[in-house]
């Protein structure tokens, strides 16, 4: 996440689509009341108001008796207008505010094309003592990894360092040119590289975190490569795309026309990805634009707010064949729910995968819905040999909210730092 000069922010993305959402619902407001209200020029009466809206005409009926007709629609305008402004002015708060990240980035210990490990032991002295457990941090392509580290006291990777484990956190970065022809083998491939070389520079096999689709990743990474793999911890890693559609249906049903402009652009921009998020909860940025003008800007909330929004305007687009794999193989077809996931020849099946794993589940999670996430540690299909969490927090409170250093955090780490010794290689 570079800094940014004041103004030069370009979130929410996209604009125009919370904007236009905001409007239209709220101007449809106003077109549903000329259409069904009694005795305006443009009601229908073969269009009959709905059963709840029909109890609140007389009503609208007596209020205009006692303050003139038309007081009512103009009250409505008035009101459209009011939460409108409110939505423009939260979001220009934002733009404006004086807070950008400014955390300093550890080190690299190894790169490959636009990708780094990011060595968070390199400065924590911690994380430097003889034995120190080597942990392969993998998040998502989409989004970018800064969520880990947003802050000196939200930090997931320096909590670990602290505690005496040794992170390398992956950045994938953006896509090069090759890299834009990337599908999901070709990023285990590199995941395999990597953890090849944390086994060799700590003489001894890391364990392997992963987060969101940086876990399904990770899976992948385990089954190929059980030896180079002390441990792998899960959080919300979605597995089963079918276990749970509830709310995807806007991106179930656009999988394959977005796959058709991967192919042809090589990439799914930055802004489609976040169309993805939107169509989740359309509502959302109303609801947060909203609660952020009310804060005291100059707070930690407020801070923490603008801090987080920039991460999660900020992410890299996806390679053409993986977002193609994802959208069609994944969403579409269920392939790694359905044990017919192939990476580099074989097919990937966690119940075959023997390594210890534990499996962080957030109940509240929107993103990667949680029955998807379950699967993984299913007694009959999952991992050999998991350990299941579940947390009341959501996808991304799992690691930045009040709660994710006791809920979260605390058990992650312990569990990380008690991998079986007989599992040391």
């Amino acid at each position: 996440m570079q800094a940014r000069q004041a103004g030069s922010r370009l979130g929410p993305r996209p604009l125009p689509l919370h904007l236009g959402t905001a409007l239209m619902t709220w101007a449809s407001s106003e077109n549903a009341l000329r259409l069904w209200k009694p005795g305006s020029p443009n009601s229908n009466p073969a269009s009959p108001a709905p059963e709840a809206i029909a109890a609140l005409l007389p009503e609208i009926a007596a209020l205009e008796a006692r303050a003139g007709a038309g007081a009512f629609d103009e009250a409505l305008r008035r009101e459209i207008g009011r939460r409108m402004e409110r939505l423009a002015d939260g979001v220009l708060a934002y733009r404006r505010h004086h807070v950008h990240r400014t955390l300093e980035n550890p080190p690299a210990a190894w790169s490959e094309g636009n990708t780094r490990l990011l060595d968070y032991g390199a400065t924590h002295r911690a994380a430097r003592v003889r034995g120190a457990r080597a942990v392969l941090v993998v998040p998502s392509l989409i989004n970018r990894w800064e969520v880990l580290d947003l802050t000196a006291e939200k930090s997931l990777l320096r909590a670990m360092a602290a505690r005496g484990l040794r992170p390398y956190l992956v950045d994938w970065g953006t896509p090069n040119a090759e890299e834009r022809r990337f599908d999901t083998a070709a990023y285990v491939a590199r995941l395999e590289r990597a953890v090849a070389f944390l086994a060799k520079r700590a003489r001894r096999a890391p364990a392997v975190m992963g987060y969101c689709m940086g876990g399904t990743l990770t899976v992948a990474l385990a089954a190929r490569q059980p030896r180079r793999v002390a441990g792998l911890a899960l959080l919300a890693a979605p597995w089963d795309f079918h276990a749970d559609r509830t709310g995807q249906a806007f991106l179930v049903s656009s999988g394959p026309l977005l796959a058709q402009v991967a192919d042809k652009v090589g990439e799914l921009p930055v802004d489609i990805l976040q169309t993805l998020f939107w169509s989740l909860d359309p509502w959302l940025a109303v609801k947060k634009f909203g609660r952020f003008l009310g804060m005291d800007q100059q707070g930690d909330p407020a801070k923490e707010f603008v801090l987080l929004e920039d991460w999660l305007n900020d992410g890299a687009p996806l390679a053409g064949p993986t977002a193609r794999e994802c959208l069609i193989g994944w969403y579409g077809e269920n392939m790694p729910g359905a044990g017919k996931w192939i990476v580099s020849g074989r097919r990937i099946v966690p119940s075959k995968i023997n390594v210890p794993a534990l499996v962080m589940i957030p109940s509240g999670d929107r993103i990667v819905p949680p029955l998807s996430a379950a699967a993984l540690a299913d007694p009959a299909k999952g991992l050999r040999n998991a350990t299941r969490i579940d947390l009341p927090l959501g996808h991304i409170g799992m690691v930045v909210s009040s709660r994710a250093r006791d809920l979260c955090w605390t058990p992650l780490l312990e569990w990380l730092s008690n991998i079986p010794a007989k599992q040391r290689r």
